[in-house]
C-alpha cells in the first residue's frame, strides 16, 4: 500500500510549507493547488470558486449571489460536481504512489488508504504573522478583520469535515500527529518529522 500522508491545518499554522518541505524530505510527490488545476480543466469553473467549495464547502459568500432559487440551484450543483470530482482526484493522485495531501478533506476521502493523517495548529498570533510575512492578501487588513477571517475559514472548515462523516476537525484524537508551530522555523522540524514519519510507516509495515 503507497504511504500517504494527509495534512489538516489551521489558517495561517504553516500547514501548506509543512507539505512541501516533508514531500521534499521523504522525496514523494506534492499535492495542493494540483488538485485545482485539474478541477478547474475539468469542470470548467473559477479556480478561486472552486478553492472555497473543495476545502470548505459553499463559498461565504454564495447566498449574496443567490438573488434566485434558480441561481441557488444552479450554485448548488456545482457545488456537488466540485466535491464529487474532487474526491474522484483525490483517490486517482493517492493510488499513483507516496504522497503528501493537503487539506480538502483528504484523510476522510482516503480512509479506506490508511494515511498518516496529520493536523498542524498555532497560536493566533503566529499565523498572523505569519500571513503578514507571505504578504497575502491578509496583510491589508486590520488585526482585528485578520482574526475574525481566520476563524471564520476554520469554521467552514470544521463544519464541512463534520458534514462528511461526523469527525471533529482538530481534535487531536481523530490524527496520528498534532503539531504546534507557533514560534517555529518549519524547516528546522523537517528532518526529526520525516524521520518520525519513516518510523511510523516502517512500524505499520511490520505489524501487517
Amino acid at each position: 500500500m503507497n504511504r500517504i500522508i494527509t495534512i489538516s491545518r489551521e489558517f495561517g499554522s504553516g500547514g501548506r510549507e509543512v507539505g512541501k518541505r516533508l514531500a521534499d524530505e521523504l522525496g514523494i510527490a506534492y499535492y495542493d493547488k494540483e488538485i485545482i488545476q485539474e478541477m478547474t480543466e475539468k469542470t470548467g469553473l473559477k479556480a478561486e470558486y472552486i478553492q472555497a467549495v473543495s476545502e470548505r464547502g459553499m463559498p461565504p459568500y454564495a447566498f449574496q449571489f443567490a438573488k434566485s432559487f434558480a441561481v441557488y440551484s444552479q450554485m448548488n450543483r456545482n457545488q456537488t460536481e466540485i466535491l464529487v470530482e474532487q474526491q474522484k482526484i483525490i483517490k486517482e493522485l493517492a493510488q499513483k504512489g507516496d504522497c503528501v495531501i493537503v487539506g480538502r478533506g483528504a484523510n476522510l476521502i482516503l480512509k479506506d488508504y490508511q494515511p498518516m493523517n496529520l493536523f498542524i495548529y498555532a497560536d493566533m498570533a503566529s499565523k498572523m504573522r505569519r500571513c503578514r510575512e507571505k504578504g497575502s492578501k491578509e496583510e491589508k487588513l486590520t488585526d482585528k478583520e485578520m482574526e475574525n477571517q481566520m476563524k471564520q475559514i476554520d469554521k467552514q472548515r470544521k463544519k464541512y469535515h463534520e458534514i462528511l462523516s461526523g469527525f471533529e476537525w482538530g481534535k487531536k484524537e481523530n490524527y496520528h500527529l498534532c503539531i504546534n508551530t507557533s514560534d517555529l522555523e518549519i524547516k528546522t522540524i523537517i528532518p526529526s518529522l520525516g524521520a518520525y514519519i519513516r518510523n511510523w510507516f516502517e512500524r505499520r509495515e511490520k505489524q501487517k
